[in-house]
């Protein structure tokens, strides 16, 4: 279960990685795929990561609250 719980904890953190390192957009959307799979995602938020996921500087949480696809999802971000 400490397993399941620090891979739960990784991966909350990858996808709050700042923008703009290099290759944080990828990270994020692996991130956001392992959350989605845990059922912590809905598909059309997924979907947005998977956009940004080439583009560092792009901020997905702005992209989700202007399509409006993740309202839940913004709320467990904090924004």
């Amino acid at each position: 279960m400490a397993d399941d719980d620090s891979e739960l904890a990784e991966n909350w953190a990858l996808v709050r990685m700042p923008l703009g390192e290099a290759w944080s957009g990828r990270a994020r959307y692996a991130a956001a795929m392992f959350l989605y799979k845990r059922g912590l995602m809905n598909a059309e938020t997924l979907e947005v990561y998977r956009l940004c996921s080439r583009l560092d500087h792009q901020d997905p949480l702005a992209i989700i609250r202007d399509r409006g696809c993740g309202k839940y999802w913004l709320e467990k971000m904090g924004v």
